[in-house]
């Protein structure tokens, strides 16, 4: 069947973009809060790890553009110990909070970890961990004490222990890549010689969907994470795209060339109950569903322009969503259901917009002009989306108040269609 213009529109997007590597990306961050709290992260003392877990806690913290992480090298105590903390020497640089830690070798070859965040102004104890843990979960344990900080001192969850997961090409193969947040230890989920688009994370963490063009059309599967097994989820006439998972997990919302045009069905997670949404003669496309699982929002020309439209799980009339500009495609939910992020044609330019929901005010948060595929963190702070950087496809995000932006970069090449899973359970 003959794909129309709006169709073929988004399936060059989602597969034009160049050659890129595997290697884990760098990030570079600019802007922050005006209001950031001076934190000084100490060396961990006996730090036998594989990692510099200080390092990690400390970029995790700085990319937050929340925290103001000190230069420490100039004091001269640097304690690891409770009993060992001057705290005048730490409030002489202005410090608000500062932790120690130790890392200490156990029984079987593994790790205890003790870390210790303290209210420099106050001089008591906020937090006190431990871990046990292989060499080998250093960088992860790093990410949950940057976690814990965070939830102490800004009072919301962190989400440095999360993982992404982005497509990349390598010499015409393609690859399902998982990494952490800060985009270090990528793992391959799933490569092909053929395409591989629209990641998105079941609301576990524990299974992607994605689709993949191996069988010479587009398929959608379900990989777990843990076990490496997938099934096929669609694989009717036609092209089989954009899985969108339920807030239970329990179904995908998918579109299918079933019968006529792109239109949205929903079809449970092993492949039974499929149920038609939409019935129009217009292109239906890239479905999400609405936190309080009501609702799917969704990308329709049915107006004559792309705009983003919604309708009831059930079926029934959709009504129209975006009013402000011509183009306005690829929707995705805050987590508390309050915003939605999405593409915007701003005169010619492709950019993230946010729109709050209650008020209707739109705000245009990305700088790029090729901008694509927006995913929030999972505590809503951040926007993962892909652009373009000198011709070549990158990542970048910017907090939804659009102070702070920062690029992930591979150099080896390039990246795209991020989606940004879960809090790390």
């Amino acid at each position: 069947m003959m794909m129309n213009k709006l169709h073929k529109l988004f399936l060059f997007l989602m597969l034009a973009l160049p050659v890129g590597s595997q290697a884990a990306l760098t990030i570079e961050i600019t802007g922050g809060s005006a209001q950031q709290i001076p934190i000084a992260i100490l060396p961990f003392a006996q730090n036998n790890a594989p990692d510099n877990l200080a390092n990690i806690i400390g970029a995790d913290l700085r990319r937050s553009g929340l925290f103001r992480v000190l230069e420490t090298r100039g004091v001269t105590n640097q304690p690891t110990d409770l009993s060992q903390i001057k705290y005048p020497e730490w409030s002489a640089i202005q410090t608000q909070a500062l932790t120690i830690g130790k890392v200490e070798p156990v029984a079987g070859g593994r790790l205890k970890i003790t870390f210790n965040l303290m209210d420099v102004l106050k001089q008591n104890q906020l937090l006190s961990l431990d871990y046990t843990i292989t060499p080998n979960h250093t960088r992860i344990t790093a990410h949950k004490i940057a976690d814990a900080i965070y939830q102490k001192l800004i009072g919301e969850p962190g989400v440095f222990a999360s993982r992404i997961a982005y497509i990349t090409k390598t010499n015409k193969r393609y690859a399902l890549q998982v990494a952490d947040a800060d985009g270090f230890n990528p793992q391959t989920v799933v490569s092909s010689n053929e395409p591989l688009i629209s990641p998105a994370w079941s609301p576990d963490g524990n299974k992607l969907a994605y689709v993949s063009f191996e069988k010479k059309k587009p398929i959608i599967f379900v990989q777990s994470l843990v076990s490496g097994n997938r099934t096929v989820v669609a694989n009717f006439k036609g092209n089989n795209s954009a899985p969108s998972w339920s807030p239970d997990g329990r179904k995908l919302a998918i579109v299918l060339t079933y019968g006529a045009n792109s239109q949205v069905y929903t079809i449970n997670a092993d492949g039974t109950g499929l149920k038609q949404i939409t019935k129009s003669s217009a292109i239906d496309t890239e479905p999400v569903w609405s936190p309080d699982g009501k609702w799917l929002y969704f990308t329709s020309d049915r107006g004559g322009r792309p705009q983003i439209y919604k309708v009831s799980v059930i079926g029934g009339e959709a009504s129209r969503v975006t009013f402000d500009g011509g183009y306005n495609v690829s929707p995705r939910f805050s987590p508390d259901g309050t915003s939605l992020a999405y593409i915007s044609n701003d005169g010619g330019r492709f950019r993230v917009a946010l729109k709050d929901l209650a008020s209707g005010q739109v705000q245009m948060l990305s700088e790029g002009g090729q901008d694509e595929s927006p995913s929030f963190a999972p505590n809503g702070r951040v926007i993962l989306y892909a652009t373009k950087v000198g011709g070549k496809g990158a990542l970048a995000a910017v907090s939804s108040d659009g102070r702070v932006r920062q690029r992930l970069s591979d150099t080896g090449g390039d990246v795209r269609e991020p989606a940004w899973g879960p809090l790390s359970n």
